[in-house]
């Protein structure tokens, strides 16, 4: 299948490039330099130049695709509406696979699944009319589909990274917001790469939670860090307020108490995650 893919020489774009390349499919991707367009060359991928802003760009490459993989991220919610909707005229009856998060479910209650009320933090309160005018193409024939990653880790791990082993290197204690009860809806980024993969075959409509289903906790996740940044046990404990103030408002999202399942796409799409151990990868695996 020939796919048309945004955002792929980031983190979660190599390697969903790469898995779709092992299933045997054909990848353009969107490439906004010369960095960029090297990047998802040296995975298989054919350069798309452009960035998000591109709307002639994007419906363009998609109208010459069989389907659509959406994983650029947007800084508004206006930005995302108009590249998604973009991409779906470009494609037409194709497949469309957009991108989510977790966090739009706040807290949860327990172990739940993409059937739970959604109560956001401000940072991804935007997504919410942005998804709900993606899959109303589903009532005009269009095939959308909805993928809500989990927080991500494995290889690079990206917000993990930013936001705690590279300050807590710097400060020499790992970040921990509060007591670090709350649990984290984690996903290997190889794991969530063949969730996209998979979701090619979805039905139109269908919403996919993607994470690992190993809910543990914040404070387990900073004692891992720490052990693979050489601290130790060393994890220092932050007041939400505190965090703000260092984090930004991502320290909202981080300080949410998130237990989900992958049983849908586990049912419906034979999609099971590989990686099942993420403190041991945290604490120093790939």
């Amino acid at each position: 299948m020939k796919i048309f893919l945004t955002g792929g020489s980031g983190y979660l774009g190599k390697a969903t490039i790469s898995a779709l390349t092992r299933h045997g499919h054909t990848v353009e991707a969107l490439a906004r330099n010369d960095r960029a367009a090297d990047i998802v060359s040296s995975l298989g991928a054919t350069p798309v130049r452009g960035g998000l802003g591109d709307l002639g760009v994007l419906n363009a490459a998609a109208a010459r695709a069989e389907a659509v993989v959406h994983l650029a991220q947007a800084e508004t919610g206006e930005e995302d509406l108009a590249a998604a909707t973009a991409l779906q005229d470009g494609i037409g009856h194709g497949t469309y696979v957009h991108t989510g998060g977790t966090w739009v479910y706040g807290d949860t209650d327990g172990v739940v699944d993409e059937t739970a009320p959604w109560n956001p933090p401000s940072l991804v309160a935007w997504r919410k009319p942005v998804e709900e005018t993606v899959l109303r193409r589903a009532q005009q024939g269009g095939r959308p589909v909805v993928v809500r990653p989990g927080l991500l880790y494995g290889g690079e791990n990206r917000l993990i990274d930013i936001f705690y082993t590279t300050p807590g290197k710097e400060a020499g204690a790992i970040p921990c917001i509060g007591d670090g009860a709350n649990h984290w809806a984690l996903v290997h980024v190889d794991d969530i790469a063949e969730l996209y993969v998979a979701a090619l075959k979805a039905e139109p409509g269908s919403v996919y939670v993607g994470v690992g289903g190993v809910n543990p906790t914040a404070m387990e996740c900073s004692l891992a860090v720490a052990r693979s940044a050489g601290l130790d046990g060393k994890v220092a404990s932050l007041t939400l307020e505190q965090a703000r103030e260092q984090m930004g408002p991502i320290a909202d999202a981080f300080a949410l108490d998130q237990q989900l399942t992958p049983a849908r796409a586990e049912a419906e799409l034979g999609w099971t995650p590989a990686h099942t151990d993420p403190l041991a990868v945290l604490a120093g695996g790939r």
